[in-house]
């Protein structure tokens, strides 16, 4: 088995996820890491929507989340640095949250905390509304000093190549990739395509076979196969 790094993991779901369809993820990464220190951000989709409906508010009600998370793990092991593993959209806010400076109002300060960001599908370039409000705020205050206090490691997979001229998956794929990046002849997780994914200062990892939708019967990120495949950088 892969040796990996002991530090206490938060999960972060992406976005219109929600903490329980990473159960299952939890339980394949205890694998590695004891499972108790191995926590899900309580995130639902009344997080990211919000009621009355206000999803550009939905990083501020993720970072809270997130920030209670911290907090305990914080307390629990106080004298170890926490790695957040966050997926898809989930990454940008977690990003956000770490960059300490303030995002709509809120702005925390937990990053001598944590040591590590790593992030699944998570698209740092985007054309898709909600998402770019975070990725342009990103763009605005991560500075090169950042990652010298927290290492950052974007992985994406390249299961799926977008096509107009092959089957469903391929011409979905396609209209997905053109919507996060303007252009669907790209490879991606079959969501988000790789190019997306690169952040400049990060560490960035391409793999393959796994897909991006925490759903039944796929090799996603968050299951056995998936963590086997980026567990090396955790």
């Amino acid at each position: 088995m892969t040796e990996v790094a002991q530090n206490p993991i938060v999960i972060l779901p992406g976005v219109l996820f929600w903490d329980n369809l990473y159960t299952g993820m939890k339980k394949a990464l205890a694998a590695y890491v004891p499972e108790k220190k191995i926590a899900i951000a309580p995130v639902n989709l009344h997080h990211w929507l919000g009621f009355p409906p206000s999803p550009e508010r939905s990083t501020n009600r993720v970072m809270e989340a997130l920030d209670r998370t911290v907090a305990s793990m914080q307390q629990r092991y106080p004298e170890e640095k926490i790695t957040i593993v966050a997926h898809s959209g989930g990454g940008t806010v977690a990003l956000i949250y770490l960059l300490e400076k303030p995002f709509q109002g809120d702005v925390y300060h937990r990053s001598l905390s944590v040591g590590k960001l790593l992030t699944l599908g998570t698209p740092f370039h985007t054309t898709e509304h909600y998402a770019k409000i975070k990725t342009d705020f990103i763009n605005a205050h991560l500075k090169p000093g950042f990652f010298d206090r927290c290492k950052v490691v974007s992985v994406v997979s390249n299961q799926y190549t977008g096509s107009l001229e092959k089957g469903v998956i391929e011409r979905m794929c396609y209209m997905f990739y053109r919507n996060a990046l303007g252009e669907g002849n790209v490879a991606g997780d079959g969501i988000v395509p790789v190019k997306s994914c690169f952040l400049e200062g990060a560490e960035n990892v391409t793999i393959s076979g796994i897909e991006h939708l925490p759903t039944p019967h796929t090799r996603w990120y968050g299951t056995k196969e998936g963590i086997e495949e980026w567990i090396r950088w955790l």
